[in-house]
């Protein structure tokens, strides 16, 4: 079975925007596209671009769906899709659990109020002060990645009196899936996890029964990302079921991937129907059990979409057209790392047809700052126009950077005609908080004297 998802057939250039891409409670009137009640362009007026918008009924809806389908307590969200403090707590609320993959992470749910029952700690090289702090708070459990992880648990429980971690061993069990190359994780040449194929699994099992620093838990794994069959999804649980069923272990659970249309002409499975597959495949293969599971990108990615500016409309002729806008790969690193594809339209006409055809760029200092190489767009866009593209609240904020400097956006969430800010602007000023500067620095050795700030040169 190929792990990699067909592509989608292009979009007719006579077609507007899918709605299958927007967010739940978005309607059209007269004025344009509203989301949660609220205006498009009324909250570029407000917040400015570029801006993450989130449709907060969208995302409570997304949550409640996943745990009708696999079980209140089964479902940990995915927090490296997106998170804040706003996020944390709206999952917390509908009843996940929360995954997190870093010290920051855990920090961001932790200071949300998420109890630390409910946080599930994974990551392929968790340094000290993440297991220290994980232990100490006394997370559900850790996700524990290597041999070498679990002497860093060992020796915070027996030199530093850090009390037991309860935890679940992350396996590769062979199967790999995903659109691209690069989020498909559980096959054998893989950073993540024990290998099944090669013995590595058995024995970290049998290590940490025999460790007096860990209480073992389960076994875990995750097969890929942006999975839109999920009879891929039920082949690596099916390979992780029959390992957990000899292992002898009470905890099972099969990470998430569970793709999403990002494009007219794609779709995806419900949650219904994955668990439906998972839970056939795991009882085929003699797990009777419950079944954990970690979605991310299920929940929040077409629950949120991106505002932004046209700067410049470049017309070059028999080669193509660029629209330039305020933002770019720093807001949407996904086109650049992963080949992703997107849309676009107009908020103040989304139901226009886009025949015109133009290369939609951003505005950093490299060629490669695409975000959709060919989109299709209405023949009557200017420049100032509010420019959307759906389907990105999914690493879209969790991937940001300050690359040229520029600082990072604002993120929105709209529910029942409120907008409510949940993550500011950066300003230039964040951008030099964490500079050193030059009186601040390391003093010179001595007999070298530091030169005047206004001598400095580049």
């Amino acid at each position: 079975m190929s792990a990699v998802s067909p592509a989608p057939p292009p979009t007719p250039v006579d077609s507007p925007v899918d709605a299958g891409l927007l967010p739940l409670t978005a309607e059209v009137r007269p004025e344009g596209l509203v989301v949660g009640g609220v205006l498009l362009e009324q909250i570029a007026r407000r917040h400015g671009t570029p801006l993450f918008v989130y449709d907060e009924e969208h995302l409570r809806r997304r949550c409640r769906e996943a745990v009708a389908a696999f079980g209140r307590g089964n479902v940990a969200y995915a927090s490296k899709a997106f998170l804040c403090t706003a996020m944390a707590r709206l999952a917390a609320e509908e009843g996940l659990l929360l995954d997190v993959a870093s010290g920051g992470e855990l920090r961001t749910a932790l200071h949300a109020g998420v109890e630390p029952d409910r946080i599930v700690l994974h990551g392929n090289n968790k340094d000290d002060a993440e297991l220290r702090t994980a232990m100490s708070a006394g997370v559900r459990h850790i996700v524990v990645d290597s041999f070498d992880e679990l002497e860093r648990i060992e020796r915070l429980h027996h030199v530093e009196g850090l009390p037991p971690a309860r935890i679940r061993v992350r396996v590769a069990p062979g199967v790999a899936a995903g659109a691209h190359q690069a989020i498909q994780t559980g096959g054998h040449d893989s950073k993540f996890g024990f290998g099944l194929a090669d013995g590595a699994a058995r024995a970290a099992v049998r290590r940490a029964r025999a460790s007096s620093a860990v209480r073992l838990e389960g076994v875990h794994a995750h097969v890929g990302s942006q999975v839109l069959d999920p009879a891929e999804l039920a082949d690596g649980a099916a390979a992780m079921a029959r390992f957990a069923v000899d292992s002898e272990v009470a905890g099972l659970t099969v990470g998430g991937g569970l793709g999403v249309a990002y494009v007219g002409g794609q779709s995806a499975p419900s949650f219904a129907v994955w668990a439906e597959k998972v839970r056939a495949a795991v009882r085929g293969a003699g797990w009777t059990g419950e079944v954990g599971v970690e979605p991310g990108r299920s929940i929040v990615a077409r629950a949120g979409l991106t505002l932004y500016r046209v700067g410049t409309v470049k017309r070059i002729p028999d080669v193509r057209t660029y629209v330039s806008v305020d933002g770019g790969m720093s807001d949407n690193l996904r086109p650049a790392l992963y080949e992703a594809r997107y849309e676009a339209f107009l908020p103040r006409c989304p139901e226009a047809v886009r025949p015109q055809r133009a290369r939609l760029v951003g505005k950093h200092c490299e060629s490669g700052d695409v975000i959709i190489d060919d989109a299709a767009l209405p023949e009557d866009l200017r420049v100032g126009d509010l420019l959307a593209t759906p389907v990105t609240g999914a690493y879209g904020y969790a991937m940001a950077s300050n690359y040229n400097k520029l600082p990072r956006p604002a993120v929105v969430f709209v529910r029942d005609g409120r907008a409510r800010l949940v993550v500011r602007r950066e300003t230039e000023y964040d951008l030099l908080r964490l500079d050193v500067a030059a009186e601040e620095a390391e003093p010179a050795p001595r007999g070298e004297p530091v030169a005047p700030r206004e001598a400095v040169r580049s």
